[in-house]
């Protein structure tokens, strides 16, 4: 017989400033995107080069996200939440400080490194606190906005601060997040007993693990500036799925594995790692074309641009807290995910039509909330239901796979849809350069062909995440602590405890 903790009375403090942390995390995004500009100028990073500032960061995160969520397991979720936060705080201060690129792409790798520790940290924490179903999906609600919402944040934050400070305030912004953060773990934070896992690390699956996830971002990334087929492209996709592919046998023999294979077997978790990642293909590569559809086409400035993405932002905050937060209990999760899903591709759909004149009133800004709603809806019953009926001590590795889903999601997204976009773009201006006289208003009306194209594909994969999550997830609403009854759940004395 399992007795029922008391809830920690703290929670609610708590959950605030874990939402600081998750922020500043998803600000650091879009902010240094912003910055990226003017940094280049300063320090004399060349144009083959610039794209590092943000791949240094995204490898060394998206390929460590699997340790840090055991990490988190083993030592503890908080201890490993102020690590993070006191690593991601001083790695942004050595980029603020750079003086040269090598001093700034390290700084980026750093970030990502200690990033990749406390993102999980983060999510478990709220799994592991917050465990009576109505006040879970408020917490994952508001986590879900802040998550969502913090990407467009951090574009009005970043157009800002390069506009009136300089491109360094983007990256010491983080510290006093950082800071009070940091004092609300050391405060408030209360982790419950016996939510550790006192196994031995599995370094064989963190060297495999690490190097697959390495191998399938970077070459993700090398497609996109050489091509798919590529020798250098070829080799890193089959090194990952050698990697990889090992990682899962030696998973499957070891007594305390870094990824209990059981986290993503269930049938609930695995449709969800699925279709978040499917979904952030489509959503990921969107974002960067609508930034330089704004900014390059119809000539926003950084804040403006910033600003235009608000529509988005309510509509996400919108989906989360007023859709999966109040139905979540009432609706089983592929009826959120699904029509989420759905309502983002329409949006998506819509912004196919986007011409070199369109009106923003009148198509961009109801495609942005139709985009935010769908996101607000989905992600918040998936991020809930990928941490439900996990054992307390698998918690920080379920959280990372959340993560991993939407990180390499999100690497495959942007290379994918840019090489869509840059192919559908050189082919319009082969067909019409001939009888074109205006190269500047030709050289725009491709950049937004190839735009348009690669939204169809978005639009695609979403409906294809849709699938995946209604046909998947058969898991109940969320209406009770922990869900015995669910189809595919797991009974908390089902799973063995991993050895010493």
């Amino acid at each position: 017989m399992h007795l029922t903790p008391q809830p920690d009375p703290q929670r609610w403090k708590a959950l605030t400033f874990i939402g600081i942390a998750q922020l500043m995390v998803v600000l650091d995004t879009t902010i240094v995107n912003i910055a990226l500009p003017s940094a280049q100028a300063e320090l004399g990073i060349s144009d083959g080069n610039r794209q590092w500032v943000i791949t240094a960061y995204s490898l060394a995160f998206g390929s460590l996200l699997l340790f840090g969520g055991r990490i988190s397991d083993l030592t503890g979720r908080r201890r490993a939440f102020v690590i993070g936060l006191l690593g991601f705080a001083g790695a942004s201060a050595v980029g603020g400080l750079a003086v040269d690129p090598a001093m700034l792409l390290g700084a980026r790798a750093l970030q990502g490194v200690f990033g990749a520790l406390l993102a999980p940290a983060a999510l478990s924490l709220i799994a592991v606190t917050f465990t009576e179903a109505k006040e879970r999906a408020k917490a994952f609600g508001i986590y879900g906005a802040i998550s969502g919402a913090g990407g467009a944040v951090g574009l009005i934050m970043g157009g800002a601060l390069t506009e009136y400070l300089n491109w360094r305030s983007a990256l010491f912004v983080n510290i006093p997040f950082a800071a009070a953060a940091v004092f609300g773990a050391v405060t408030v934070v209360r982790e419950p007993a016996g939510a550790r896992n006192g196994a031995r690390l599995d370094v064989p699956g963190v060297v495999l693990a690490t190097a697959g996830l390495l191998s399938l971002v970077y070459g993700f990334t090398r497609a996109e500036s050489d091509g798919w087929t590529a020798p250098v492209t070829v080799a890193l996709f089959v090194a990952s799925a050698l990697l990889l592919g090992a990682f899962v046998l030696v998973e499957s023999k070891v007594p305390a594995p870094l990824l209990p294979l059981r986290v993503v077997t269930e049938r609930n978790r695995g449709g969800i790692y699925l279709s978040l990642g499917l979904a952030v293909i489509g959503i990921f590569g969107l974002f960067l074309f609508m930034t330089y559809y704004l900014q390059v086409v119809k000539r926003y400035s950084p804040v403006l641009t910033g600003f235009a993405f608000l529509p988005m932002v309510v509509g996400m905050v919108t989906g989360s807290t007023q859709i999966g937060t109040r139905l979540m209990t009432r609706v089983p999760p592929r009826l959120l995910m699904g029509p989420g899903f759905l309502s983002s591709a329409l949006g998506i759909a819509l912004l196919t039509q986007i011409e070199v004149d369109s009106s923003y009133v009148s198509l961009i800004l109801p495609a942005q909330v139709l985009l935010g709603l769908g996101i607000g809806t989905a992600f918040m019953p998936a991020m809930s239901l990928a941490t439900r009926s996990v054992q307390p001590r698998d918690a920080g590795v379920a959280s990372a796979m959340v993560s991993t889903s939407q990180q390499v999601g999100g690497s495959i997204g942007t290379a994918l849809l840019n090489t869509i976009a840059a192919g559908a773009t050189t082919d319009w201006l082969a067909a019409h350069a001939r009888s074109a006289a205006d190269r500047a208003g030709l050289a725009d009306e491709a950049a937004v062909h190839g735009y348009a194209t690669a939204m169809w594909w978005a639009v695609g994969i979403l409906a294809l995440a849709a699938a995946t999550a209604l046909v998947l997830i058969n898991a109940r609403q969320q209406n009770g602590s922990t869900d015995p009854d669910d189809a595919g759940a797991e009974p908390a004395d089902a799973v063995p405890a991993a050895a010493a």
